[in-house]
C-alpha cells in the first residue's frame, strides 16, 4: 500500500507560489519541511499517520510551522516559489533550491 500512496503523492507535487500558499498559512495548516527530507516521503508518513517518524522530524526540527518571521520575509517577497503537497489537512511545502529552477 505505501508505495502506491507514495507513487500518488508524488505525482500530486506541484510548484505553487507564495500567493496560493498565503490563505493556508493563515489557517496554520502550513507545514515547513527542510530540505534534507524528502517531501513525498513526509506526505507518507503523515498520511499513514507514522507519529514515531514525524514527531522525530519535529524534534529534529525538520518539520515546523513557519515562524512569524518567516511569514513576514514571504509576504514581502512577491514571487516566493515551494514544491507544495497537500496532505489534508496540511500543506506540506519546500522552497525550491536554486538548482531546481
Amino acid at each position: 500500500m505505501s508505495q502506491d500512496l507514495k507513487h500518488e503523492l508524488s505525482e500530486m507535487v506541484a510548484p505553487a507560489d507564495w500567493a496560493w500558499i498565503s490563505p493556508h498559512a493563515n489557517r496554520g495548516s502550513v507545514v515547513v519541511v527542510d530540505q534534507s527530507l524528502d517531501l513525498v516521503d513526509v506526505g507518507v508518513a503523515i498520511a499513514t499517520d507514522d507519529v514515531a517518524t514525524v514527531n522525530h522530524w519535529i524534534a529534529e526540527a525538520l518539520l515546523e510551522k513557519p515562524s512569524p518571521f518567516q511569514l513576514e520575509i514571504w509576504d514581502q517577497t512577491a514571487k516566493k516559489c515551494f514544491k507544495s503537497l497537500i496532505v489534508q489537512p496540511f500543506v506540506l511545502v519546500q522552497a525550491i533550491t536554486a538548482d531546481e529552477n
